[in-house]
């Protein structure tokens, strides 16, 4: 069984979105600021294109998605994101934690699973001794790190305040502790890798 690892990137203020996030704006108004680290430089939803990563930014990202067998999302991460199309944008098995598991959309592209246990279960057996990514929301990650789930978080922060939207440790009033294991900078964000001590 690999590793569990839990990720995301948030602004300085602590925001994972921008507000009115959902279908068509999934990291909400403003929200785009975040993720400039992995479309290589400034994007919007409304603009045709996105670029590439580049430098730190391309070596966390191919190290990450080489490392991971299997990834985990929340159903609200999924609805925000307009299902990707219907297309999983990871190509590997991807779990999606739901309360409504019989809802399970054609093609087998996601499984719906009806807890996180389920999930990282489920993403375990298909990972195939590879890492377990959950990539979010926010609930999830917090589920994770309360229940004792996850082996390493990595908290990306993009060098923006975002002032609004929702946060990630909102409600969270479990203590952790956590071993630094690096960082990594780059123009538009600073990685922070700890391994969560049980």
């Amino acid at each position: 069984m690999g590793k569990v690892l839990a990720g995301i990137t948030i602004s300085v203020d602590g925001f994972i979105t921008g507000p009115g996030d959902g279908p068509g704006c999934g990291l909400g108004v403003g929200g785009e600021r975040l993720h400039y680290w992995v479309f290589g430089g400034p994007w919007s939803y409304d603009s045709p294109g996105r670029g590439e990563p580049a430098g730190q930014d391309k070596a966390w990202l191919e190290e990450t998605m080489a490392a991971n067998g299997a990834v985990i999302a929340g159903r609200g991460t999924y609805e925000a994101a307009g299902h990707w199309g219907g297309k999983n944008p990871w190509g590997i098995p991807f779990f999606v934690v739901t309360h409504r598991p019989a809802e399970q959309p054609p093609g087998g592209d996601f499984v719906f699973a009806a807890s996180l246990v389920e999930a990282i279960d489920q993403a375990n057996a298909a990972a195939g001794g590879k890492q377990v990514h959950i990539m979010g929301g926010a609930d999830i990650i917090r589920q994770a790190l309360a229940a004792g789930l996850v082996d390493e978080f990595t908290i990306i922060i993009a060098p923006v305040t975002l002032g609004a939207g929702k946060r990630l440790f909102d409600g969270f009033s479990e203590s952790l502790e956590l071993e630094h294991l690096g960082v990594r900078q780059s123009r538009f964000a600073t990685f922070i890798d700890y391994r969560v001590k049980k």
